[in-house]
């Protein structure tokens, strides 16, 4: 491997951080219906940096921490659809008592 491919993989090894994607759940309050609504929505967070490593060492880190933020955003993504359709089924009971 050339010098500078390298350095490359190196410096990205040494600034990428490891993230996956969590949902997040908010509450606001909808004046129309006079009641609470959730809402989901899907966050990055960060659970760490990729420190020290070499070549093919950092080459399977990087593959790794791909597989680990794809398969993050597939799973929570899935939960935030359906936890939404739930919070709009419940906002349409509620807002039809209202």
């Amino acid at each position: 491997m050339r010098f500078a491919a390298r350095a490359q993989l190196t410096l990205a090894a040494l600034l990428l951080h490891a993230c996956v994607f969590v949902p997040r759940t908010t509450t606001a309050y909808d004046e129309a219906c006079r009641t609470e609504t959730k809402h989901m929505r899907l966050e990055a967070a960060q659970i760490g940096a990729l420190g020290h490593c070499s070549q093919k060492d950092c080459a399977v880190a990087l593959a790794a921490l791909g597989a680990v933020a794809a398969a993050s955003a597939v799973v929570s993504g899935s939960i935030v659809v359906v936890g939404n359709v739930v919070y709009w089924i419940e906002k349409q009971g509620k807002c039809a008592l209202a």
